[in-house]
């Protein structure tokens, strides 16, 4: 499988174009943490080096998937574009900390890029009118 990339992402216009790009569709990496190893990612993003990095990821993105009017409310989560595994904690592996390799998300569409689909993810705001919810006013 390629590698995917936040400069590929970022390439992309809209919020629909990146969601795609990114969704796992419940197919989390085989490799990735299960119980036993979940210590491990959990140790790893309580880490003061993880904390500064996803400081400098929530700047540079500046809302959800990198669209800055796109307000994340409640808590952000920074999502690993490649899945990261055990081995990569392990090792220390740079790719934990490419910026190349993450994107700032809110934690509703990180839910939807592992494990739905658009469905989850909020719609844009709709364009109020006057009188748009009085039909009998006229327009």
């Amino acid at each position: 499988m390629p590698r995917k990339s936040y400069k590929e992402l970022s390439k992309l216009k809209t919020f629909e174009e990146r969601f795609e790009y990114l969704k796992l569709s419940g197919k989390v990496a085989n490799e990735t943490f299960g119980r036993h190893a979940r210590y491990l990612n959990q140790q790893f993003y309580a880490s003061k080096e993880w904390r500064d990095f996803r400081r400098q990821i929530l700047i540079r993105d500046g809302g959800d998937l990198g669209f800055s009017d796109r307000e994340i409310y409640g808590r952000a989560v920074i999502h690993h574009i490649n899945p990261i595994t055990e081995e990569q904690i392990l090792s220390h592996d740079p790719i934990l900390l490419d910026p190349d390799n993450v994107v700032a998300v809110s934690h509703m569409t990180h839910e939807a890029i592992h494990y739905s689909g658009l469905d989850l993810l909020p719609t844009d705001p709709v364009e109020r009118k006057p009188n748009d919810t009085c039909p009998w006013k006229g327009r």
